[in-house]
Parts: structure tokens; C-alpha cells; sequence
């Protein structure tokens, strides 16, 4: 036995004894899955991985790496996008898997509350909200394998965002494993309660760098007695504003979906899922999907997705539109959204962007940004979709055509630099619902004050001095 492996073993021994000898992986073959990020990027390196079955060996571990002082990477469903919950190259770090965390401790229909696992996955949570007759709203692309403690780590966002918000308001009350190995037992179901600082919101958002989240309740919401959802197409991003004003105005809260695709996106999805229908006979430059969710009955939602397009056809701010007549017609439609990422992933690798912007200034950031990407990158393929309705669009980057993977991705600190100097110039941000991770830290620097992040390192320093909780993420 080397002398790192014979310094690891008594720690893996505390390990195994808290866990059991199965839930202790160390065979390179077993690790293998936890450590390389689901866009195939980077690819870490771990002591072992450690799967806990619930929220006192997840303290009882963190304790031991305490002791030891083993830092600690928690990890989910692994579906994030900025290398947030993989290990670095290093091997000093255990992967913290809460994939065992997976149950459903409790509905609480009146209150419409749900108490969950960390492990949870958030298909799984939708389901059993609908069981119960209610909806949980966070809705994304990866929801059939994220996690909900990797949704509030990271605030995720997903496609609900315009009408109930981000996982930061779906979420009432927190179980968190601190960096001392100690529980937080926050698990209350309440709407209003101003007993001091807002610990809750200190972890959700966090990217697991405070503390580890174990358990959380959601809120619930009554479902929709109706849901509708168009695809309208546009020639250009401020009809799409047109647009979404008009829908806000005729729909209200009804409007609970309104994403935006340009030309290339749905070549891309037809071109990498011919499967998918493709509903318009001639292509346009810009796609919009809205779906419109009414509480009284299929009727209303009608009526107004109607005056909604009536209008927009009145501004000449669309030429076409369908509207989905069945479940599975509307089912078809979110389809082409939700494969645009998956069809960048088999069109093969590209420079992500996750921004957000004041709604007013997207389309005027779309037309300007575009063309500084193609005057400076001549044949790059600008990829940009996302939820208009709250400011979030996903930028990216893909390779010119006949320029190789390496070649566009030794161009990436340009492009960033030049996207993200746009995005500041109007105010915006360079993270929207993916989070920082390992790989927008040096971004952050230097998009955000030197005020804020002293704020943030002290709120680091004060809850994970040792720095063990998820180090080299976001600071």
C-alpha cells in the first residue's frame, strides 16, 4: 500500500462504518460516473464517493471529514452545466452523493406543502404533487434525472419561472448538514416568519459551498383547470417583446410560459430529431412558445390566448401561429423546446451562456451582441433560446461550419469575454439559473463589485472556515 492510500484508509474505515462497506465506492470503475459534468468537459478526480441514506449520516460524515479534513463535493443528479458538482483533478475530495435521500416524507395538501429528501428527483416530485391534485411548478429540460436539492442549490429557474418564480420561492423551509457536521432543522411550512436573518436563503443558491441541503418543503399550487400553448412565429426579437407585452396585458397571471428560439435552434432540433414535428411550412427567424394556464375552465384560457394573438396580429407582430388542440399536440410543442440543448449536445460541443437581462433590453442585446460574435468570429452559429418572459436567455456559441471542437473551444475566454461585456453593459447578469461553479468563478471576479464579494467571502468564511464545503466553487 502507497503512503496516500495507507493516510486515506482510516478515514475511509470511519467512512464505512457510518455508511456501510457498499455505499463506500473507491474502485476507479464505480467512481467513474460521479466525477466528469454532463456536457463531457472536465472530468475530476476523488478519495472515493460516499452515499448516505439519510440526513444523520450525511452529519455523521461531514464530521469525519471535519476531523480529517477531507473536503467535501455534494452532488445530485448531476445535470449541471458549470462544473459545480464534480471534483477537481486533485483526488483529496470525497463526492458527497444524496442520491439515497429520495423520499417523499409527507404532503400536506391544505397547506399545500410537500417535504422532501434532498435526493428527490424532480420528475418524482411533480408526480406525486399531481396525485395529490395539486402542481409543483419547477419544470426544466433535465427534470427526469436533476434533483431538488440541486434545484435550490443552484435557484433553479426552468420554464415556470414568468408566473411562480424561481426554486428560491417554491421553497418554504431547508434541512441543512452545516460545514461543523451539525443539522439545521428548518423544515417549517410557513408563508411568514421574521425570527431574525433569512437562514434559508443563504444555502438555496449556494451551489453547496455553506452546507449540504437534505431536506426541503416545497409549496404547492392548485393545478390549472386548463392549459393552452401556441407557437407563433416572429421576424425578430422586439415582435417577440410586442408579443409578450400583449400577453401580460390580456393574460395576467394566466400567462405562465413564453420562450423564445430563433431560426437556428429549431434547424437544430429538426435537423438532430426529424421525429419532432415541424409545425410551421415556412421557417422563421424567431419562434416564440406561450402557454396560457387558466383556473376556470378550457374556455377562458381560450379566450384569452385569442385576444392575445388577435392583437398581435393587429401590430404586425406575428404572421403565424398554431395553437395546440390536445394534451399531446402541446406535449409535442414543449418537445421541440426542450431538445434544443440536447440537440447542441449531439450537434457536439459549444460556448454556453446562461445571462440574464432587464426584459426591455434583450432584443437590442441580441441584434448588437450577434454582431459583434460575427464581425470578431467570423461563422460562428449563434444558438439563442430562452424564457423571455423573465429576462433569461440561454446565448451559445456553436462552431462555424468546417471549424473543428478545439478550435471553437480555444476561442471560449473571447467570446465570453465579449458576451459578458455586453451583458454588463445593460445591466444584466452572467448567471441566470446555472449557477457559478468551477467555471464562471473567474467571471465573477470580474463582474461583481469588490463590496459584494467581500459580503460573500465573509458569509464563506464565517460558515466553512476550514473551506471544505464544495472549495473552488463560485469563490
Amino acid at each position: 500500500m502507497n503512503t496516500e492510500a495507507a493516510s486515506a484508509a482510516p478515514f475511509l474505515q470511519h467512512c464505512r462504518a457510518i455508511v456501510g462497506e457498499a455505499h463506500v465506492l473507491t474502485d476507479p470503475e464505480a467512481l467513474a460516473p460521479y466525477l466528469t459534468d454532463w456536457r463531457g468537459r472536465f472530468t475530476g478526480s476523488a478519495l472515493a464517493v460516499l452515499r448516505p441514506a439519510n440526513t444523520e449520516q450525511v452529519a455523521d460524515l461531514v464530521k469525519i471529514c471535519v476531523l480529517h479534513r477531507v473536503p467535501i463535493v455534494p452532488q445530485g443528479g448531476r445535470t449541471g452545466l458549470v462544473l459545480g458538482s464534480v471534483p477537481d483533478a486533485s483526488g483529496t475530495a470525497v463526492v458527497l452523493s444524496l442520491a439515497r435521500l429520495n423520499r417523499i416524507r409527507q404532503i400536506d395538501p391544505a397547506n399545500r406543502t410537500m417535504l422532501v429528501d434532498a435526493g428527490c428527483i424532480l420528475h418524482d416530485i411533480q408526480q406525486a404533487a399531481e396525485a395529490s391534485h395539486c402542481l409543483f411548478p419547477l419544470s426544466l429540460a433535465a427534470e427526469g434525472s436533476c434533483s431538488i436539492g440541486g434545484n435550490l442549490s443552484t435557484n433553479a429557474g426552468g420554464t415556470a419561472v414568468l408566473r411562480y418564480g424561481n426554486a428560491r420561492e417554491l421553497c418554504l423551509g431547508l434541512e441543512v448538514v452545516t460545514a461543523q457536521g451539525d443539522i439545521w432543522h428548518g423544515l417549517r411550512g410557513l408563508r411568514k416568519d421574521n425570527t431574525g436573518y433569512d437562514l434559508r436563503d443563504l444555502f438555496i443558491g449556494a451551489e453547496g459551498t455553506l452546507g449540504i441541503i437534505t431536506g426541503a418543503v416545497l409549496k404547492l399550487f392548485p393545478r390549472p383547470k386548463a392549459s393552452l400553448t401556441s407557437l407563433v412565429a416572429l421576424d425578430s426579437p422586439a415582435d417577440a417583446l410586442t408579443l409578450l407585452q400583449l400577453a401580460q396585458d390580456s393574460c395576467g397571471a394566466a400567462l405562465t410560459g413564453f420562450e423564445l428560439m430563433s431560426d437556428h435552434c429549431l434547424q437544430l432540433v429538426a435537423e438532430q430529431y426529424p421525429e419532432l414535428p415541424r409545425p410551421f411550412q415556412h421557417a422563421s427567424r424567431w419562434t416564440v412558445l406561450m402557454e396560457v394556464s387558466s383556473s376556470e375552465s378550457n374556455e377562458h384560457a381560450e379566450a384569452l390566448l385569442e385576444n392575445t394573438l388577435a392583437g398581435a396580429f393587429e401590430d404586425s407582430a406575428t404572421w403565424d401561429a398554431v395553437v395546440a388542440s390536445s394534451l399531446a399536440q402541446s406535449q409535442l410543442l414543449w418537445a421541440i423546446r426542450e431538445h434544443i440543448p440536447l440537440a447542441q449536445a449531439r450537434q457536439g460541443k459549444n460556448i454556453k451562456h446562461d445571462i440574464s437581462l432587464p426584459v426591455s433590453r434583450i432584443p437590442e442585446f441580441i441584434e448588437r451582441t450577434a454582431a459583434q460574435l460575427a464581425h470578431s468570429f467570423p461563422g460562428c452559429q449563434l444558438v439563442c433560446f430562452g424564457h423571455l418572459g423573465d429576462g433569461n436567455l440561454h446565448f451559445n456559441v456553436a462552431a462555424a461550419p468546417g471549424q473543428s471542437e478545439a478550435d471553437l473551444l480555444a476561442s471560449q475566454d473571447a467570446v465570453n469575454a465579449l458576451v459578458y461585456a455586453s451583458v454588463e453593459a445593460d445591466e444584466g447578469s452572467i448567471s441566470a439559473e446555472h449557477g457559478i461553479g468551477a467555471m464562471k468563478r473567474a467571471a465573477l471576479v470580474q463582474h461583481k463589485s469588490p463590496v459584494e464579494l467581500a459580503l460573500m467571502r465573509s458569509i464563506k468564511a464565517a460558515l466553512d472556515p476550514l473551506n471544505l464545503m464544495n472549495p473552488g466553487k463560485v469563490l
